[in-house]
């Protein structure tokens, strides 16, 4: 062996020993979020980062595991991305935080003007006005929820408005708000008892469709459900929330965008606010800035264009995945409904870190990269990319269905003999969704799972050798979980 490949084997049994040194130490004192602690250290392997790089999470032995799920979906350019890093550290030399309740700051006050330009916006339609930060996105759909209620609550007109309908299959977050507007089971079944009772509209997932009907009928089908539901309960419900064009935790379900058209017009026909919960499918996800755009052409005349929303929620890629933050983007009249000289009448609800300077200050940095890299067109030339790459997988007999929409791509497969909804009738270890994350991370590629889903939806720096990569280990995985393991 020469010194050279001798020198590389020493630092590779290095960072071997320096791997599974931090996963035995974070598996003594870690307790990790969404996760079965059972499941690790074998099933689910804990992976050790070191660093991030571009679309890369490098390991401590110099490894390379491609972030095929853009770190929960937060993260837009690139891990480190430096314009976004420095000008974190131009703000820390500045103001690193200061209480936003009776104080502000340029970041924060920037921010907010910068957000209320790019909103959607209908002509004929008071625009949004208004910014209120909260920490997460979970809390920013705290936030709209409270909001819409306290509205009603303040005229004193409708005292019957106290409900919200939300979609079923949906998901908001895991706070007690958000989560009660959420349906997934597994998530919401235990804490039940804690939880408001909403109404669930029939979702307008295309993948339901009966044999022979398009997207959009079925969209329109779950809006004509929808007007039925709102004639049955009049003067109840203060709002309705809904991911615009993908119900992303609910196993990237996408529908036809004719059924943000038909929302805004009930919601203004039943005087309910609409909340757009773009926390996952905002900033460029869907091929849009806003998915809410997306609306057909005759519900936006002019403006941004799309369907404008009452309240909208937006967090995960705000920061460009760097710092947690969420903006929640208010009408005017909205804002209005809660001047008094009550408090009682105020919104007093707060967060020790709103409007941080340095995650406004990453905020910032984020939207100049759209402003200077002409994203949005280069997310539609990979998504185009992604297409072709995923088509082969639509003739497999495992896989149900391949869908997209924009730079979120879900290969959907037929139902696991014998599971439950929840997987409960199969071990474990011999569940799909391990054998799938395991064979991908075999092959240098992070994928999470969702059920049966297995989905792309990556940084958008990613390149076509970087596609090329999430492609094939893909469908190892996709063999993975043709594996008989009975």
């Amino acid at each position: 062996m020469n010194k050279k490949a001798h020198d590389a084997s020493i630092l590779n049994d290095a960072g071997a020993r320096a791997a599974a040194d931090w996963r035995s130490r974070d598996l003594a004192v870690l307790w990790h979020p969404c996760t079965q602690m059972r499941e690790h250290p074998d099933t689910l392997p804990l992976l050790p980062v070191a660093r991030g790089e571009g679309a890369w999470l490098v390991g401590h032995d110099g490894s390379r595991t491609l972030d095929a799920v853009s770190s929960w979906w937060t993260n837009l350019f690139g891990h480190a991305e430096p314009r976004i890093a420095e000008a974190i550290a131009r703000q820390a030399r500045t103001l690193e935080q200061v209480i936003l309740a009776g104080c502000s700051h340029p970041p924060a006050v920037e921010l907010a003007e910068r957000l209320l330009a790019i909103a959607p916006r209908q002509v004929g339609r008071e625009p949004l006005a208004k910014v209120f930060y909260a920490d997460n996105g979970s809390a920013g759909v705290e936030v709209a929820l409270k909001m819409a209620f306290h509205w009603f609550h303040n005229r004193g007109d409708e005292p019957r408005r106290t409900r919200f309908v939300s979609l079923r299959n949906s998901y908001h977050g895991e706070t007690i708000g958000a989560l009660s507007v959420g349906d997934i089971p597994l998530y919401r079944r235990v804490y039940a008892p804690l939880l408001l009772e909403p109404l669930f509209a029939p979702t307008p997932d295309a993948y339901a469709a009966r044999e022979g009907q398009s997207a959009a009928a079925c969209a329109e089908d779950a809006a004509d459900a929808l007007a039925r539901l709102l004639d049955e309960h009049p003067g109840e419900v203060c709002a309705m929330i809904l991911e615009p064009r993908v119900q992303c935790a609910g196993g990237m379900r996408m529908h036809d965008p004719v059924y943000l058209r038909r929302v805004r017009e009930l919601c203004d026909v039943h005087g309910v606010l609409l909340i757009a919960d773009e926390i996952a499918v905002g900033f460029g996800r869907t091929g849009t800035m806003f998915a809410c755009e997306q609306a057909p052409a005759d519900a936006c005349v002019g403006g941004n264009g799309g369907v404008q929303p009452d309240l909208l929620c937006l967090s995960k890629g705000l920061t460009g995945g760097f710092l947690p933050l969420c903006a929640v983007l208010a009408t005017q009249a909205i804002y209005d409904g809660f001047l008094d000289d009550s408090r009682e009448r105020a919104f007093l609800h707060s967060h020790s870190y709103s409007g941080n300077p340095l995650a406004c200050a990453a905020a910032l940095a984020s939207l100049d990269i759209f402003d200077s890299d002409d994203v949005l067109a280069r997310n539609r030339d990979a998504a185009a990319k992604m297409a072709r790459l995923a088509a082969p997988f639509a003739s497999h007999p495992l896989v149900a269905d391949v869908r997209q929409a924009g730079m979120i791509l879900a290969i959907e497969l037929h139902p696991e003999p014998g599971a439950t909804e929840d997987g409960n009738a199969v071990e474990i270890a011999n569940r799909r969704g391990p054998r799938m994350y395991r064979a991908a991370l075999e092959r240098g590629v992070l994928l999470r799972p969702l059920g049966d889903v297995l989905y792309w939806m990556p940084p958008y720096c990613i390149d076509d050798g970087q596609l090329a990569l999430l492609a094939e280990a893909t469908d190892a995985a996709i063999e993975a979980a043709a594996v008989d393991v009975a």
